[in-house]
């Protein structure tokens, strides 16, 4: 039998989170949620499934209610343009046969949409709903060396793409590495590009990455990079490496420098490859230089009880580093 309950508290809900949660990716950490919830202070719900003869958690789904949109997202609920924003979510339901699922979701007291979920071994592949798609470049699939990833190109393509990043190097191409203050050029660069639909126009989103950034760096996880040309910042990217994988997480580029999004994203797949990493996420977004450049894609899900009107993809210029070619 299954008993089920809701914890608000949002300390409770820290520890329950702390106490169950896988931590092998860095959107599993509370601290790195805590980021979020700092700045947009949605009220915590957070859904427990028990097994009533022991009590242990069997299950758990962490909510926020967001109040603008009228209903439920996955914990912290950080939204932008209305939808929520964190990659990787978790919904755990352990019994594999549906049945803590269901719990789990019968017990939610409203309108849920959940975004960008991994897979769960309770819900049946064949009815899984696709919310988006992830991109992945992955090292160890190429022997750590770049000259291998090239090859997936035709040669033609392959000297093109080289070519086009070379040219930079006419102009004195340097790159600085981890200097936290270049967080506000980010910024700048990616309004400018982009105004209203930047996430950064967002003073709640804003702040939520500026913690998120101290939160990194003080880990030692922080990774920022900054491209100068002709020593004018021509792109950052704020990302980190947690356990092995390289998450690109935002950026922005200047609008002068056509191409340069080539050129640091290339820098991030290299660097991926020195240092032997398991994988570098670019994370979802339709942009079409990651199936260009042969990313591998990563379907992640969406369980909701709305119509499909209400949870459309938002525009999907600015997810990930950020960059749009």
């Amino acid at each position: 039998m299954l008993g089920s309950r809701i914890v608000t508290d949002l300390e409770e809900c820290r520890e329950i989170w702390e106490t169950n949660m896988p931590q092998e990716i860095v959107s599993d950490l509370w601290g790195f949620r805590a980021c979020f919830q700092r700045h947009f202070q949605r009220p915590a719900c957070f859904i427990v499934v028990v097994a009533e003869n022991s009590q242990e958690i069997t299950g758990l789904l962490p909510l926020s209610w967001i109040e603008e949109v009228g209903n439920y997202g996955y914990f912290p609920g950080e939204t932008w343009q209305a939808k929520t924003w964190l990659e990787q979510n978790r919904v755990l339901a352990g019994d594999g046969d549906g049945g803590v699922l269901n719990a789990l979701l019968d017990r939610c007291p409203g309108r849920y949409i959940l975004r960008y979920l991994l897979p769960m071994k309770a819900e049946p592949q064949d009815h899984r709903v696709v919310d988006e798609v992830g991109y992945l470049f992955k090292p160890p699939d190429y022997n750590y060396d770049i000259e291998d990833y090239f090859r997936e190109f035709s040669h033609k393509s392959a000297k093109r793409l080289k070519r086009e990043v070379a040219a930079f190097d006419v102009s004195g191409v340097s790159y600085r590495c981890d200097d936290i203050s270049d967080f506000e050029h980010l910024v700048r660069l990616n309004v400018g590009s982009f105004g209203a639909h930047s996430y950064f126009h967002d003073h709640r989103f804003l702040e939520s990455f500026r913690s998120l950034l101290h939160y990194l760096n003080d880990n030692g996880w922080l990774r920022m990079t900054t491209v100068l040309i002709g020593g004018e910042v021509a792109a950052v990217d704020m990302g980190c490496v947690y356990r092995g994988a390289y998450t690109l997480l935002g950026g922005g580029t200047n609008g002068q420098y056509p191409g340069v999004a080539k050129l640091i994203n290339l820098y991030h797949m290299r660097r991926g490859c020195q240092e032997r990493l398991s994988l570098v996420d670019f994370l979802c977004g339709d942009f079409s230089w990651k199936k260009l450049f042969h990313l591998a894609p990563r379907p992640l899900y969406l369980l909701s009880n709305c119509t499909a009107e209400a949870h459309c993809p938002e525009s999907l210029a600015l997810r990930g580093a950020g960059h749009v070619e």
